[in-house]
């Protein structure tokens, strides 16, 4: 009777341990921009709610969008706002939340230069649409005076993959340059006129700082992380501005935040604007079909919004503006 009873006790004790210990796991996938901070951020909730798990793979927005829309992860992430076509195709209805704002930047590995190069716009299209391909052009050579460069062919690092980095770089010379949106256009996959393809902004990084000559576009994050120069870029009022937190920042004044949260700030207005800057949106499903997870995403967004905003500027990424994070909030208040 005794041993029976020690034996209803383990079982008893043993039931609720697995009770304390049970775990909700949530997966999602999309963005490669924002990876870094939002592999913080998930680390961070974890360590404040044990009994909760994010995991998140960085496939690139391409790949976030489509595993989103067709129910393979409770939640997905890109860098460019997903099209009415999207929207329109996705079995589920999608809310687009903006996280935080990043940069998108030059970065080069050219021979005898470790400065700082300076990109109007123009020059900046033409090297991706293969009308300048030697670093010591005379239109490169022009906005750099002083600066010796090599004669060296340029090779052009492009996103391999579905990229919302690619998107919000497209954005930008399709709005600087007619020539640019008639060849590739925006997207997050466009037909390259040139250059070769590495998947995801680590794939590109790894690609420029192994290639002499090479130039591409990846986060500024991940120019800094690997120790890759990156240039200065002409905005639209003729000043020359590095990414910053500053100049993020200064892209995003006066935005007019629609009530989707879809819009583009590339190219803005603003002595100070860094002008290849862009939000970052988590895609949420709604209704949530796991009303668990559902409470459990919300109660993350809650806490990014509180705790995570702060955590931004160490990875160089820029928090909301208080009228975009206040606007935010109530929308996760009508989530289902």
């Amino acid at each position: 009777m005794t041993l029976q009873r020690t034996l209803r006790v383990l079982f008893c004790l043993t039931v609720l341990a697995g009770m304390a210990f049970a775990q909700t796991t949530l997966n999602g996938a999309g963005a490669t921009f924002p990876y870094p901070i939002y592999s913080k951020w998930f680390s961070e909730y974890h360590k404040a709610h044990g009994d909760v798990e994010i995991n998140y793979q960085s496939i690139g927005s391409g790949g976030g969008i489509r595993q989103v829309t067709t129910g393979t992860v409770d939640f997905g992430a890109s860098d460019g706002p997903m099209t009415d076509e999207q929207l329109q195709q996705s079995k589920v209805k999608i809310v687009h939340i903006p996280t935080v704002l990043g940069a998108v930047v030059p970065a080069y590995n050219v021979p005898g230069v470790s400065g700082e190069i300076k990109f109007p716009a123009d020059v900046l299209a033409n090297i991706f649409l293969n009308k300048i391909s030697n670093w010591n052009d005379k239109a490169i050579a022009a906005a750099n005076p002083g600066v010796k460069f090599p004669d060296q062919n340029i090779i052009v690092i492009h996103r391999s993959d579905g990229s919302g980095t690619t998107y919000i770089f497209t954005d930008f010379l399709s709005k600087v340059s007619p020539d640019w949106l008639q060849v590739a256009g925006k997207g997050t996959a466009v037909k390259w006129p040139v250059g070769l393809g590495g998947k995801g902004n680590e794939g590109v990084a790894g690609m420029i700082r192994q290639t002499p000559g090479a130039i591409g576009y990846i986060e500024l994050i991940y120019a800094l992380q690997n120790n890759i120069p990156y240039g200065s870029v002409k905005n639209s009022s003729g000043q020359f501005i590095k990414a910053s937190l500053e100049s993020v920042t200064a892209a995003a004044q006066g935005v007019k935040m629609p009530n989707d949260y879809r819009v583009s700030i590339t190219n803005p207005p603003g002595k100070t604007a860094y002008p290849i800057s862009s939000f970052t949106w988590l895609l949420i499903p709604q209704p949530y079909k796991d009303g668990a997870k559902g409470k459990i995403i919300t109660d993350f967004l809650n806490w990014e919004l509180d705790n995570g905003q702060g955590m931004a500027g160490s990875l160089s990424y820029a928090p909301l503006p208080k009228e975009v994070a206040d606007k935010v909030r109530q929308t996760i208040k009508g989530l289902k």
